[in-house]
């Protein structure tokens, strides 16, 4: 059974950093796609940024320029280092794996930034 981590949420001040963690339990990690997604309270969730096994990677217009998504396949980690944070990048951020076409999900961790 695939489990992730999700870890390195908190509150902060606009402007201010953060960088989330996602551990996953699979000796099959590197030929994983791997995502962050965020959902705002009363919305829907929604892609932020996303890595190939390949290491290629894409971020959603409203981040581009502030979060970057990196992957360590040595550690079976991903991470989504957030800069710049602004009011409305509040919202719980889920990691998702998709490995042979199954979408796994970590439980979320909540990122709350004050103007």
């Amino acid at each position: 059974q695939v489990q992730l981590v999700e870890s390195g949420g908190g509150s902060v001040q606009a402007g201010g950093s953060l960088r989330l963690s996602c551990a996953v339990s699979t000796s099959f990690f590197s030929i994983m796609a791997m995502a962050w997604y965020r959902q705002a309270p009363g919305k829907p969730r929604d892609l932020v940024a996303s890595i190939t096994s390949a290491g290629s990677t894409n971020v959603v217009d409203s981040v581009k320029g502030r979060f970057t998504i990196s992957r360590d396949n040595a550690e079976n980690t991903v991470y989504l280092q957030m800069n710049s944070l602004k009011p409305e990048d509040t919202g719980l951020y889920y990691c998702n794996a998709v490995l042979w076409k199954r979408n796994y999900w970590g439980q979320g961790t909540q990122v709350t930034v004050s103007s």
